[in-house]
Order: C-alpha cells, then sequence, then structure tokens
C-alpha cells in the first residue's frame, strides 16, 4: 500500500507520517528531495527557498520531478507513505501505482496557526493573515509551481485533524482497517509468479534477435530454467558468436545457420545435464515454441505448456504439442 499525504501547513501531515511509520510503512517526503537540493546548492533551508526551488525543479525537470525521484525508491515488499504533495502532477505519478491512496489531512486555519505558533520555528508566519496570504500564493494554475487548490479536490479520502492525537490515531486506525484489505496488492497466481521468473530468466539471454525465457515446474517447485544463446563454451550472439544473428537479414531466413539453443531447448538439457527429469512437468516460457523445441517437449514427457507471446513462425508447433496430448495455454 502506497499512501499519498496532502494538506495544508500544520494540518497534521508529519503526525500522520509518524503514526503510518510506527506501523511499518516507509516514510518519503518528497519536500526532502527540495531539501536535498538546498543543501547541494548550500542555501537555507527556509519555506521561501522550498518553494522556490522546488517550483524551479518542477519547471526545469518537469511538474512531476519530485514525485519520480522518490517512486525510484519505492521497494515493493513494503508499505509506503510518501508526505508533501503539493502538485496534481505529483498525483499523477504517483497514481501509476495500482495500490496508491491520496489522503487530505484538514484542519481550520485557526487551529493550524496556533501549531505554527506552538512549534516556534525561526522565520515562521506571524499572523493569520499572512497565513492566509502565502498559502494563497500556494495555489497556482501554473502546473510548474504548487497547487494546494487543486491537489486536495483530488484526494480520495480527507482525514480531519481538529482535535487531539488521539482521535485523530482513531481515524488512522479505523482509515487503515477500512483500506487495507482494498489496497494490500492482491497475490499473484502461480501462473503468473512463474511466468514472471521466466521473464526475468529471459533477461540473462545474449541473442541479437530476441530475448526468451523458460521455466520447467513440478509441484508448483521450479526444476530447471534455460534462455536462449550460443553453446556452452562458445562466444555469446553479442560478441559475434553467431552469423545469422548478427547479419539482421530477414525475420525466419536461414534459420540452419543459427547456432543458438533455444530457450525450451536449454531448458529441457539443463535437466538432462544435472539428471533432474522433466517428465509429467509443466514449461513455461515468454514464447510459443518452435516445431523443434516441440518435439523436445513431446519427447522429454513434459505434459503442459504455459505461454505468453505467440512465435510469430510458429507453423503447427501448438498444432503438434497438442496431437501429442499436451496441454497448450497462454496467459
Amino acid at each position: 500500500m502506497i499512501i499519498g499525504l496532502t494538506g495544508y501547513n500544520c494540518s497534521g501531515k508529519d503526525t500522520v507520517a509518524n503514526y503510518l511509520v510506527e506501523h511499518s510503512f516507509i516514510h518519503y517526503s518528497l519536500s526532502d528531495e527540495i531539501r536535498e537540493e538546498l543543501k547541494k546548492r548550500k542555501l537555507a533551508i527556509t519555506r521561501d527557498n522550498l518553494i522556490r526551488i522546488g517550483n524551479e525543479l518542477r519547471e526545469k525537470q518537469g511538474p512531476d520531478i519530485l514525485a519520480r525521484r522518490v517512486m525510484k525508491k519505492i521497494d515493493y515488499g513494503r508499505h509506503h507513505v510518501i508526505s508533501s504533495i503539493r502538485n496534481k502532477h505529483e498525483i499523477l505519478a504517483l497514481r501509476e501505482f495500482e495500490d496508491f491512496i491520496l489522503v487530505n489531512v484538514t484542519a481550520p486555519i485557526e487551529t493550524r496557526f496556533e501549531r505554527i505558533k506552538q512549534r516556534g520555528r525561526v522565520g515562521d508566519i506571524n499572523s493569520i493573515e499572512e497565513l492566509r496570504e502565502k498559502e494563497k500564493e500556494e495555489e497556482s494554475d501554473n502546473p510548474n509551481s504548487q497547487q494546494f487548490h487543486i491537489v486536495t479536490k483530488l484526494a480520495d479520502v480527507t482525514i480531519s485533524n481538529d482535535k487531539d492525537i488521539e482521535s485523530l490515531n482513531k481515524k488512522l486506525g479505523k482509515f487503515l482497517q477500512d483500506y487495507w484489505p482494498k489496497l494490500c496488492t492482491r497475490k499473484l497466481s502461480w501462473d503468473e509468479y512463474f511466468m514472471n521468473i521466466a521473464m526475468e530468466v529471459g533477461k540473462r539471454a545474449n541473442c541479437m534477435k530476441r530475448k526468451v525465457g523458460t521455466v520447467i515446474v513440478k509441484d508448483k517447485r521450479v526444476i530447471t530454467t534455460g534462455y536462449n544463446g550460443t553453446p556452452r563454451g562458445l562466444p555469446n550472439c553479442d560478441e559475434h558468436g553467431c552469423k545469422r544473428c548478427n547479419s539482421f537479414g530477414v525475420t525466419g531466413e536461414d534459420l540452419g545457420e543459427c547456432i543458438c539453443s533455444h530457450a525450451e531447448e536449454n531448458a529441457i538439457i539443463q535437466g538432462a545435464y544435472h539428471g533432474v527429469s522433466v517428465k509429467n512437468c509443466t514449461l513455461y516460457t515468454t514464447l510459443t515454441p518452435c516445431t523443434f523445441c516441440a518435439k523436445l517437449i513431446i519427447n522429454s514427457g513434459i505434459i503442459e505448456v504455459v505461454y505468453n507471446n505467440k512465435y510469430p513462425l510458429d507453423k503447427g508447433a501448438s498444432t503438434l504439442l497438442k496431437k501429442a496430448g499436451v496441454k497448450v495455454r497462454g496467459m
């Protein structure tokens, strides 16, 4: 789950973030990205400098730059809270995460001004009128500036922080209880799990034409893997090991000149090389097998083939597999 926090000055965003950190969330602040920039430039970390440099970064590197910087730090195995969201484009970027929700933390301006006085920071606002003026400056229609009036309206949930911390914590507890089941990323199916592994395996391929990955599975356990490439001990494709792969000719021509082994072929051979049977196994592959690999699959005793994409030059391999009683299905 990724929770975004927005809200006007001293509404309680940091208090909410701290509560979530205590509940196993990792906290990132878009303002911290600006603070890092101020440190690099040896500028004082003041409210005015934060606003000015933040607007400058958005103008020069795109209105979603602060969100993009934080998105690179996201650990997909953890829950996160991202605070200091002040621009519409930051929200649009963060919504690329399917488990993202934006929370607007609110409090009356009088309450917020009292909190400003209590924290007593140097250079803080001295009156409610000054606070209103400052916040009006943060309601710009410029896409590269702060847009609180737009951002707060885009919130999925609004949480009022107009009382004490105990009251706020109760609201946050109910919020998590309501939204946790909705936003926690669903568990991968076994097909997705093994196909994702096959895709990662395929990244090892060095073929100049395409990268293919294969995983052979039995009883929900990986037996062997394979990716396409030149035979053991020979130069790789990207090292000019295969003449055909480096010719960049018409796809499908001169296949007999290709010395590369296919991913399915390598996965089956790896089983034989290490003395591991692939009989009665399921083969996951990122591309449907060719006719040659289909024959190997049939004779090795594999009973099912699951593929992600269809091989454009499949001249009946899938039909051959089915005739031999091998189940073939796509994802």
